[in-house]
């Protein structure tokens, strides 16, 4: 199922800010994201509505096992993207940018060719060395 980009970047912010953290809360993704406190909340009840997102009594928000599958998939898009990017001789700021927006754009397709030559390619280098 597809989802809205907005919520894929929300539940990757949580991902990322709970390895940073134990326990994420609103005011942690507001600062992330630099977005304000009414726009967060919102976007939490719609997360947590369609199962995302959990609440606890202390408002801290975690991943359920539906939105962490998304926020992993994202998540997984943008390093092997940005570090792609990086590798062909994009600057790490505008590699990240660019690689935030084609994470959502990109289909599952087209993201599979791209890592799987990046694999091939690793194996073909590591299998040289070995040779040396």
């Amino acid at each position: 199922m597809k989802i809205h980009e907005s919520a894929e970047n929300y539940l990757e912010t949580i991902l990322i800010l709970s390895h940073n953290e134990n326990k994420v809360r609103s005011i942690d993704i507001v600062n992330e994201l630099d977005y304000s406190k009414p726009s967060v909340s919102v976007a939490m009840k719609n997360l947590r509505a369609k199962g995302y997102i959990a609440i606890d009594d202390n408002g801290y928000i975690m991943l359920t096992e539906s939105g962490r599958k998304i926020a992993e998939s994202m998540y997984e898009r943008h390093m092997l993207i940005s570090d792609w990017l990086i590798f062909l001789g994009v600057d790490r700021k505008t590699a990240v940018s660019d690689a935030c927006r084609m994470e959502h754009a990109m289909s599952e397709k087209s993201f599979s060719a791209i890592k799987n030559h990046i694999e091939n390619w690793k194996r073909d280098i590591y299998m040289q060395k070995d040779k040396h």
